[in-house]
C-alpha cells in the first residue's frame, strides 16, 4: 500500500480508501465484515461512509452502512484506522434521516451523535458535509439557476464554528467538504482565516476518467491551498469497470437501481470503450487503468473504491501496484480530448 497524509495534518491515510455505500443494501452485514478485514490486510486503513447510507437512500436502509462498520470496529485497534462519515445536506426527499436535515449546530450534533453510536466509537476522524445547503450545482446537475432569495453565504462562518466546537470537543478531529463548487470551498477557507477557525482539509467529489470536472476550477484550489481531493466515484458507478459495453447485467447497480444512470449515457458508454480499448493496448485490464489515473493526480488525497464482490474488490485493490507512463496518460487525455466528462 501507498500512504499519504490528510492535508495541513500529519494523520497517514493510504492513497485507496474503502467505500462503503453498498453495505447494508448490496452487502451483507457478513460480506461487509469480509471486505473491511481484507482491505486492512492490503494495508487499508481509511474507511469512507455517511449517515444516509446505504445507497440508493431510503428509510430501510438508513444507517446500516454505519452499523455494519460499528459491529467490525468494535473489535479493532481504532487507533490504527481513519474513519470518515458525513453529515447529510437538506433534501426534501430524505426527511426519514432525521427531520432536522441541514448545518445548524442542532442538526450537526444530533447527526453526529448518531454516527458515533452506529459506529461505535468516540470520534469521528474526518467529519465531511456530505452536500451544500445553498442553491450549488452537485449530484451532476450542470446548469446553475440563480436564487435571489438564497442568502446563504452569510452561514459560512456558523457552520464553522460549529465544526470547531466539535474538534474542540474532541468528538471529531478534522472535517472536510463533499460536492463541493470551488467557490464553495474559497468561501469556506476565507472565512476559516479571516475569523481564525479551523478549516476543511479535504473535498469529497467525483472524479473519474469519465468526469475530469474537477481539473476545470477545483484542483488549482486543492494544489495552491492545500486542501486534498477524495476522489468518489473512480469507477463511475461501475460503468469503467467494462461489464455494461455488451449490456446492462441483470445483477448490476444500473438495474437494481435505475435512478442512479448517472454514468450511463451513450456517450460515457463510447468513452467507456476507447478508454477500454487503450487499456488492452496496454497490457491493463480498464478498472486498474481507471483507478490509477486517479492515483497519480498531484492533487489527489485518496482514491474511494467500492465492491459488491470479493474478486472486484481484490482486482481494485490491486490498482495500487499499477503505474501509468507518460504515452498512456497522453493517449487518456486525447480521448478526454474528443469525448470531453461525457456524465457529469
Amino acid at each position: 500500500m501507498k500512504y499519504t497524509t490528510l492535508p495541513t495534518t500529519d494523520l497517514k491515510v493510504s492513497k485507496i480508501c474503502l467505500g462503503t455505500m453498498t453495505f447494508g443494501e448490496q452487502n451483507t452485514e457478513r460480506e461487509a465484515h469480509e471486505q473491511l478485514d481484507y482491505a486492512i490486510s492490503k494495508g487499508i486503513n481509511f474507511i469512507d461512509t455517511a449517515e444516509m447510507y446505504a445507497v440508493p437512500g431510503r428509510k430501510e436502509t438508513q444507517g446500516s452502512t454505519e452499523r455494519f462498520i460499528g459491529s467490525w470496529l468494535k473489535n479493532q485497534k481504532r487507533a490504527d484506522l481513519v474513519i470518515a462519515t458525513k453529515v447529510a445536506g437538506p433534501n426534501p426527499g430524505l426527511s426519514y434521516i432525521r427531520p432536522n436535515l441541514g448545518f445548524t449546530e442542532a442538526a450537526i450534533r444530533e447527526a453526529l451523535d448518531k454516527s458515533l453510536q452506529r459506529l461505535q466509537t468516540d470520534y469521528i476522524d474526518l467529519y465531511q458535509l456530505h452536500w451544500p445547503e445553498r442553491t450549488a450545482n452537485f449530484f451532476g446537475v450542470r446548469n446553475f439557476e440563480t436564487n435571489a432569495n438564497d442568502t446563504w453565504q452569510n452561514n459560512f462562518k456558523t457552520v464553522l464554528e460549529v465544526l470547531n466546537k466539535l474538534v474542540n470537543e474532541g468528538k471529531i478531529r478534522h472535517f472536510g467538504l463533499s460536492n463541493e463548487t470551488a467557490w464553495g470551498v474559497m468561501k469556506y477557507l476565507e472565512t476559516a482565516k479571516n475569523e481564525n477557525l479551523r478549516r476543511p482539509i479535504t473535498i469529497q467529489n467525483p472524479y473519474s476518467l469519465l468526469n475530469r470536472t474537477y481539473e476545470i476550477g477545483l484542483a488549482e484550489v486543492s494544489v495552491r491551498e492545500n486542501i486534498g481531493l477524495l476522489a468518489y466515484s473512480p469507477l463511475a458507478f461501475g460503468v469503467l469497470s467494462g461489464k455494461y459495453l455488451n449490456g446492462t447485467p441483470a445483477d448490476s447497480r444500473i438495474a437494481l437501481f435505475p435512478q442512479m444512470g448517472r454514468y450511463n449515457s451513450n456517450e460515457a458508454h463510447r468513452a467507456t470503450q476507447l478508454y477500454a480499448d487503450l487499456a488492452k493496448k496496454h497490457n491493463l485490464n480498464l478498472p486498474q487503468m481507471a483507478l490509477t489515473f486517479c492515483n497519480q493526480r498531484a492533487f489527489l488525497t485518496s482514491t474511494i473504491i467500492g465492491a459488491t464482490t470479493m474478486d472486484q474488490l481484490k482486482e481494485n485493490i490491486g490498482c495500487i501496484n499499477v503505474a501509468l507512463n507518460d504515452e498512456l496518460l497522453q493517449e487518456i487525455d486525447d480521448i478526454q480530448n474528443v469525448h470531453p466528462n461525457p456524465a457529469p
